[in-house]
C-alpha cells in the first residue's frame, strides 16, 4: 500500500472520530440544556404551587388546555394559582380555558389573581377560582359578547368593482364583507349574540352564586375598578399573589413556603426559543389590541373582550 494511500486512510479516520467527538459535544450540550430548564417545566419539581399566566388576547390554544387540565392530576401540585392581565379574547377560548380550570378546580383549590386587566374573557377565566382577588385599580368585568363586521359595497362602486356571491340560502353570507347585513340577517347574528351572552351570564350567576337578573343588571359591557367590582360581587379580595397565597395557607393549608412555579406548555423548543418569540409577538398584539376601537377584524367570530385596551 502507497504512503499517499495510507495517509488518505489516516485521515478518513480522524475525520470519523471528529465527528464522533462532534456528535458526542451536542448531545451533552443539549443534555445539560434540558437539565437546566426541565426541572422548573416538565413536573420534575417537588410539592408547588402552579401559576397559569393569562396574558394579552385570549384564543384557544390546545397545549395550554392540555397542561392545566393535566395539572388535576399532578401529585406535586396542590394548588393553582391563574394570574389575569387580559382584556378579553374569543367567546370560545374564554370558554375552553374556564373548561380546563373547572376540572382542575373539582380537584384542588384554584385562585385567581387580577393585574392591571381582567375583563370580558379575562374575568371569564376566573370565575372556576374558589377565590378571586383584584387590585383596587383592577380593569375588569366588561360582561358580554361583541361580533362586529364591516362592509365596503361602497368602496368598490367608487372604485368600479362588483362582488357577487352564490349562496345555498340567504343566511349564509351573513355577515358579508362586499354587501350589508339584512334585516333578517341582522336577527340572525342578534340572536348568536343573545345565547352567547345568556351563557356568559349563566357562567358569572353560578361562579358567583348570583340571581341572573342580579348578572344582568351588571352586564352592560363596561368594565369595573377592582374596587366596584368588589362591592358588586364579582370579586372576592383586594389583594395580588401575597394574599392569595395567605388565603391558600389560612384556608386551604398550602403553606406559603412552598414554591409557586409558571406552567409552560409545550416541548423544549417552546419553552426556549420559542417562548421568547411567543412573548414578543404577544407585546406588539396587545399594543395593537390597546389601540383599536373593536376586535381584530381579520379574525372571525364572537369576541368576549374589553375595546378599551389594557392598564399597566
Amino acid at each position: 500500500m502507497s504512503l499517499e494511500t495510507d495517509l488518505i486512510l489516516d485521515r478518513r479516520r480522524l475525520k470519523r472520530r471528529l465527528n464522533l467527538w462532534r456528535v458526542l459535544a451536542v448531545a451533552a450540550g443539549t443534555a445539560a440544556l434540558i437539565a437546566v430548564v426541565s426541572p422548573r417545566t416538565t413536573g420534575g419539581l417537588g410539592q408547588h404551587v402552579a401559576r397559569i399566566n393569562v396574558t394579552g388576547v385570549i384564543t384557544e390554544d390546545r397545549k395550554l388546555i392540555e397542561r392545566v387540565t393535566a395539572l388535576a392530576k399532578d401529585r406535586a401540585v396542590p394548588a393553582v394559582i391563574v394570574s389575569i392581565d387580559s382584556p378579553g379574547g374569543s367567546v370560545a377560548g374564554g370558554e375552553s380555558l374556564r373548561g380546563a380550570l373547572l376540572r382542575v378546580a373539582a380537584a384542588k383549590p384554584v385562585v385567581a389573581v387580577m393585574r392591571g386587566t381582567a375583563a370580558s374573557a379575562g374575568y371569564m377565566v376566573a370565575l372556576p377560582a374558589a377565590r378571586i382577588f383584584a387590585r383596587d385599580a383592577t380593569l375588569t368585568g366588561s360582561i358580554g359578547v361583541i361580533l362586529q363586521t364591516g362592509e365596503v359595497s361602497g368602496l368598490l362602486t367608487r372604485l368600479g368593482l362588483s362582488a357577487e356571491a352564490i349562496t345555498s340560502g340567504p343566511l349564509k353570507d351573513q355577515p358579508s364583507f362586499t354587501r350589508g347585513l339584512t334585516v333578517q340577517g341582522r336577527d340572525y347574528l342578534a340572536a348568536l349574540v343573545a345565547d352567547m351572552y345568556d351563557q356568559f351570564v349563566g357562567m358569572v350567576a353560578d361562579a358567583r352564586h348570583m340571581d341572573a337578573a342580579q348578572v344582568r343588571a351588571l352586564a352592560d359591557g363596561r368594565a369595573y375598578t377592582g374596587r366596584q367590582a368588589q362591592k358588586l360581587g364579582l370579586v372576592d379580595e383586594i389583594g395580588g399573589e401575597a394574599e392569595a397565597r395567605e388565603w391558600l395557607a389560612r384556608e386551604r393549608g398550602v403553606p406559603t413556603t412552598v414554591p409557586a412555579e409558571d406552567v409552560k406548555p409545550g416541548g423544549l423548543y417552546g419553552r426556549t426559543i420559542g417562548a421568547t418569540l411567543a412573548n414578543f409577538l404577544q407585546g406588539a398584539v396587545q399594543q395593537a389590541v390597546a389601540g383599536l376601537s373593536a376586535p381584530p377584524a381579520a379574525q372571525a367570530g364572537a369576541w368576549a373582550i374589553w375595546q378599551g385596551g389594557g392598564a399597566e
